[in-house]
């Protein structure tokens, strides 16, 4: 089963990569979350790139969860992932905007999966790392995934398990940290 959840991953990333424009490259990369996410007991897509009423803001992804004892028990019933596919850093910007999405649908929990991470150092709690720290003042939760951190993956209890994790240390610390 493990070897069959890589090979999709795997295949996900490599139609990613393949991409020459910018929705070529992210489309893939929105398939890959959403697979990722459905492996999740009681995970389903509600929504993918659903405009806001005022066509101000997009969400990539917006996943039901029926709160599964097996998969994300304890976090909302509605959950929004935002994806990059991005060569660099996602910056300040990027980060913030996310935020204020989760901040305007009254939502305290978000993921970022980010191929290559946020700008800054999780130590020094800079740049974009700074923008996810403010917002645990508001009770906002992000938590960012790396493409590295997706390719480690064997299993959906391996996603369920590294997302806990990473909202532990976000929690703990005050930082994001990411692999």
């Amino acid at each position: 089963m493990a070897a069959s959840f890589q090979a999709t991953v795997k295949k996900f990333l490599k139609a990613a990569d393949q991409g020459k424009i910018p929705i070529e490259k992210g489309k893939p990369f929105e398939d890959l979350a959403c697979f990722l996410f459905e492996q999740i007991p009681g995970i389903s897509i509600s929504h993918r790139n659903a405009l806001n009423y005022f066509e101000s803001e997009e969400i990539d992804v917006a996943f039901w969860n029926e709160q599964d004892p097996r998969g994300l028990k304890s976090f909302n019933a509605f959950l929004l992932v935002e994806c990059k596919n991005w060569s660099t850093t996602v910056g300040s910007a990027e980060v913030t905007s996310f935020i204020s999405k989760l901040r305007n649908r009254g939502l305290d929990f978000g993921i970022l999966i980010a191929a290559n991470g946020i700008t800054g150092n999780p130590e020094d709690g800079d740049r974009a790392h700074h923008q996810v720290s403010l917002a645990l003042a508001s009770k906002i939760q992000l938590i960012v995934i790396t493409r590295k951190e997706v390719e480690a993956l064997k299993s959906a209890d391996e996603l369920v398990t590294l997302v806990k994790t990473k909202v532990c240390q976000l929690i703990a610390s005050g930082r994001v940290w990411a692999k």
